[in-house]
């Protein structure tokens, strides 16, 4: 008997054909099934919802780039970028030093509405179903309706929000909570609706990153030096592991290990499930500020010692390292084949994942901190100028 492979969605029709009618409804929606995961697939490459891409915070991009990006447009704020963008359904959402989170068309750069707070903008923001959630020098953390730009609730820390809020759905009942690092030594959890908190975690020092978060934990460092593991549910401590210096980056999460630098020229791979260090790495003495990406055979970060480094995940071996004319604190992006860095030297570089050879770079000439983020084929990443830049290919 001659066998033939079926794609899901031709094995589903092939089915019909022969299932008895009982069966039929099944298989229908077995069918609408892979239809919804495929869609959400296409949906996922056309948008970066929040910093790093996902809650994991792994700094990965689904989709593709071309091969020679072009500048496609660019939009003046009144101060320095240093905030990452979030990108969903067509709209740029990012934040500036002169207090406003932006949300512009990510066709041509235009303004759609502009949302005031009373201090300085450099944490990233998180959209998540209609509501756009952004942090403020204010010491507050805002819910904004993602048409128009309207309050839904607004939250006081005691403290500037820097890092990017992340979220997770509810452990128990329906809804979405959020999770905050603040400069008042604590983790905030919100319910995602109403802005009620749900629990605080205290620490200390700074929370200067985004919490990561994977199977029922968070996880983040703070200037305190130390990795702080959490029961999402309770907000209870699981584990802490001494860091050995302030980690100022963000973790990631992946596989039961959260892989971060710190303030002290080491990067490190930390086993969650044991609390120990697998591997760390030491190049020259300069700090990581940059928050890694992670593949499943890489890790990519860069170094204030002007290098993008890369990484072997299992044993932490250097792969490669790419040279910058600056300090490279901006949070590399891992697209398909290459990667996606900014530098202090005011260049947007793209290097090549398996060599580390540049592809393109394009300078800019005033410091990209802020991290790269890529949807629908374009890169939009703000500049220390004051200009937000999305590069791409002419359509």
């Amino acid at each position: 008997m001659k066998h033939q492979r079926l794609v899901p969605g031709r094995m589903i029709g092939s089915l019909l054909l022969e299932a008895p009618a009982h069966l039929c409804l099944l298989l229908v929606a077995l069918g609408a099934g892979v239809a919804k995961c495929e869609a959400e697939a296409q949906t996922q490459a056309d948008s970066w919802p929040m910093y790093r891409g996902g809650p994991a915070l792994l700094g990965v991009a689904s989709g593709a780039l071309p091969v020679k990006p072009v500048l496609l447009w660019s939009f003046k704020t009144g101060g320095p970028v240093k905030s990452s963008a979030a990108i969903v359904e067509g709209r740029v959402f990012i934040g500036s030093d002169d207090g406003n989170l932006y949300a512009l068309s990510l066709q041509d750069g235009s303004k759609v509405w502009a949302h005031k707070t009373d201090g300085p903008i450099e944490s990233s923001p998180l959209v998540l179903d209609g509501t756009v959630y952004i942090g403020s020098s204010d010491n507050s953390l805002y819910a904004l309706e993602t048409g128009n730009g309207h309050t839904r609730w607004a939250y006081a820390t005691g403290d500037r929000i820097l890092g990017a809020p992340n979220w997770v759905k509810a452990p128990k009942g329906p809804g979405n909570w959020i999770l905050v690092g603040s400069y008042d030594f604590r983790l905030h959890c919100l319910d995602a609706a109403t802005g009620k908190t749900n629990w605080v975690y205290e620490t200390g020092n700074y929370i200067n990153g985004s919490p990561a978060v994977a199977e029922g934990k968070t996880v983040f460092g703070g200037c305190d030096a130390i990795l702080h593991v959490l029961s999402l549910e309770s907000g209870q401590q699981l584990k802490e592991v001494e860091a050995g210096a302030y980690i100022a980056g963000s973790v990631a999460l992946s596989g039961n290990c959260a892989y971060f630098g710190h303030y002290e020229n080491e990067f490190q791979c930390v086993d969650l499930v044991q609390g120990k260090k697998l591997w760390s790495f030491h190049d020259k003495d300069f700090p990581y500020f940059s928050s890694p990406a992670v593949t499943e055979d890489r890790v990519v970060f860069g170094g204030r010692d002007k290098q993008l480094h890369c990484l072997g995940r299992k044993d932490g071996k250097a792969v490669w390292s790419f040279p910058t004319r600056g300090k490279v604190d901006s949070s590399p992006v891992i697209v398909g084949n290459q990667v996606v860095v900014g530098s202090d030297d005011g260049r947007l570089y793209v290097v090549n994942m398996n060599n580390g050879k540049l592809l393109w770079d394009y300078e800019i000439g005033q410091p990209l901190t802020g991290s790269p983020a890529i949807a629908d084929g374009k890169i939009i990443i703000g500049s220390e100028d004051g200009v937000v830049y999305a590069f791409g290919s002419k359509r």
